[in-house]
């Protein structure tokens, strides 16, 4: 992960679910009443607070109930608990401004049409707000999504033009429209002071904030149609649709980005002496993000649903560039991995496991039959994702040196998070991966010297207490001991993103054996919680090694002879593409860091209409 691709991620701390439609509607009424106390002045509070919820809460219960049938009538697809959200924030809206604009009207001396002009302001601001979310939700042109967009403020005019004498002055109907109508002599005195000309001027002002909308989203999405091909619109609908409600909006924004990938699966199996599996390792050689369960971000879960073995799902050489698009390529994925299984010859020679290390990579290596499995870390130096070119190149020359298969592990286990401007991206040319790519060589070339025999192999796994809010994911621990010709080694799999500093060889320094190294799967569900939510930030270090430990002796108490084997084969899928992601974080950070200064200007030119056309006669 790159720094831009950091900043991106970091939006992460955004992410919430909306509420129910019902919690919304009744904090939105609760709210009104504390409004309605606050705002009216009658004999009695009970009324005040009565006046609220009718004045101010009924337009947002309006909008909550009628907006989602009017936008879905329309094209659009804003579900309950969106519309009733939206409502609820667009009457905090109201509420707040009324507030300011009362509390300033009491210090300075301002009449009560100044509070009046400010709610005015408020409602062509909910209209504007409520119109951008539209747009953006359900993707409805401009003229179109005016309509569930106005249905809040139009409303609050509604209310406001019966309960006040305009209906009587500009004798709007007949006696019948008047008597059924015209309802000022039962409105709160605040309303006496609502004139014709007001309602004329909140048409105006709304007409002005709607063209300030559009021409900013017009402004902010023309980089993203020129670089991308794509608007911005549908990035932010899918990332309101993912945050809010879980849906799978943004992976159809993903899937119109995404190129086509050809990327080798690896799959390294154990079977028992009776034919039965014990243990599978799989390798796809792609990125499990980028987020929660979107895209390959549940990846390493859906692996172990399918093993018929204890499954160990490792992080591969691949960053964000090899993001699946949609989680039905994970389909595509299994099925190649089955396929590769499928097609496994079996050894009973192992190798013993071997250590070599150039600059800051360091790699373990152990040889089954004529394949390797090789795990590579840079600890206790950062690091974060190894580009796919990288892998591919460390591969290659492994193979070079004698090898058939090769599995390489990216072990992923020991960052300092989004800090700083290096993330430890491990990217080609640079000199960490000249290094990863001459350990690999050097690990092949030991491999063939090193002393074999027949391997056991033991197993262990709990899924533990912790959920992916302590940085754990659903699969919890998972430990394979490989003993071969007296010497035992023990690959731990986390669960999780990464590992905070220092971790990775504590627990290497705690567990009883010969050699052993421990791997994330760097799964993306922790990451609905927070961008960096890495092992052992949440957790006490201290219990983690310890039931790595005791894994690690069940594990050994499990030893039995196996046989192993390891085959590859190759997925089409489609990914997010060569520096797709590099650009996507790059226009988004743009949109936030020049989006807050665009929506500002537009702000204060259309506030300087609005003053202008308050005094105005």
């Amino acid at each position: 992960m790159t720094a831009t691709q950091g900043d991106l991620a970091s939006l992460s701390r955004y992410i919430f679910r909306a509420p129910r439609w019902y919690a919304s509607v009744t904090f939105a009424l609760f709210i009104a009443a504390i409004a309605g106390i606050g705002a009216f002045d009658s004999r009695y509070v009970l009324q005040d607070a009565w006046e609220g919820v009718f004045f101010i809460g009924i337009p947002t219960v309006a909008a909550s109930v009628l907006t989602t049938p009017v936008d879905r009538r329309l094209g659009g697809q804003l579900t309950y608990n969106r519309s009733s959200l939206l409502a609820l924030t667009c009457e905090v809206i109201v509420v707040a401004v009324m507030t300011i604009a009362g509390t300033v009207a009491a210090l300075s001396g301002f009449d009560q049409q100044f509070v009046f002009d400010a709610l005015i302001v408020s409602l062509a601001s909910v209209f504007a707000f409520r119109l951008l979310v539209v747009m953006a939700v359900s993707r409805s042109s401009f003229l179109v999504s005016t309509v569930p967009a106005s249905i809040q403020t139009g409303t609050a005019a509604v209310l406001f033009f019966i309960y006040s004498e305009t209906i009587r002055v500009i004798e709007v109907g007949g006696p019948l429209v008047q008597k059924l109508l015209a309802r000022g002599d039962q409105a709160p005195q605040a309303l006496g002071i609502i004139e014709p000309r007001d309602f004329l001027v909140l048409a105006i002002v709304s007409g002005m904030y709607a063209l300030g909308v559009y021409g900013f989203l017009t402004v902010i999405d023309r980089p993203w149609r020129r670089s991308l091909g794509v608007s911005s619109l549908d990035f932010i609908r899918g990332f309101i649709g993912h945050i809010a409600e879980g849906t799978r909006e943004l992976e159809d924004f993903f899937e119109q980005i995404g190129q086509k990938a050809v990327v080798p699966v690896t799959v390294l199996s154990f079977r028992r002496t009776d034919g039965n599996e014990k243990a599978r390792f799989v390798l796809p050689m792609i990125h499990p993000g980028p987020m929660g369960e979107i895209g390959g971000g549940n990846l390493p879960r859906r692996v172990a649903s399918q093993s018929e073995g204890l499954a160990f799902p490792p992080h591969a050489t691949a960053g964000h560039d090899f993001n699946l698009v949609t989680e039905r390529e994970v389909d595509t994925i299994l099925e190649t991995a089955e396929s590769a299984y499928e097609r496994i010859e079996y050894s009973d020679s192992a190798s013993r496991s071997v250590r070599t290390q150039e600059g800051d990579a360091k790699l373990i290596g152990q040889a089954f039959g004529d394949d390797a499995l090789l795990v590579a870390t840079y600890s206790p130096k950062f690091a974060d994702d190894v580009e796919y070119a990288v892998g591919l190149a460390a591969t290659a020359e492994a193979r070079s040196s004698g090898l058939d298969e090769v599995m390489l592990v990216d072990a992923h286990n020991c960052n300092n998070g989004l800090q700083g401007e290096d993330l430890g991206h491990v990217y080609p040319g640079s000199e960490r991966s000249f290094q990863m790519i001459q350990a690999a060589r050097a690990a092949a070339t030991e491999l063939g010297a090193a002393a074999r025999g027949r391997p056991q192999l033991g197993v262990a796994w709990d899924e533990t207490a912790w959920t992916p809010a302590d940085g754990i994911g659903p699969l919890g621990i998972r430990v394979a001991v490989v003993e071969v010709a007296g010497q035992r080694t023990a690959y731990v799999l986390v669960d999780g993103n990464n590992m905070e500093p220092g971790l990775r060889d504590r627990i290497v320094d705690a567990v009883g054996t010969d050699e052993v190294e421990v791997m994330t799967t760097d799964t993306h569900v922790v990451n609905m919680v927070e961008s960096s939510n890495q092992v052992g930030g949440a957790i006490d270090h201290d219990e983690l090694i310890s039931l790595v430990n005791r894994l690690v002796e069940e594990a050994a108490a499990d030893l039995e002879p196996v046989e192993a084997g390891m085959e590859s084969e190759y997925a089409e899928v489609t990914v997010f593409g060569n520096d797709r992601t590099e650009t996507l974080a790059s226009h988004a950070n743009a949109v936030i860091a020049m989006g807050g200064a665009l929506a500002g200007a537009v702000i204060l030119a259309v506030t300087a209409i609005s003053i202008l056309i308050f005094f105005l006669p």
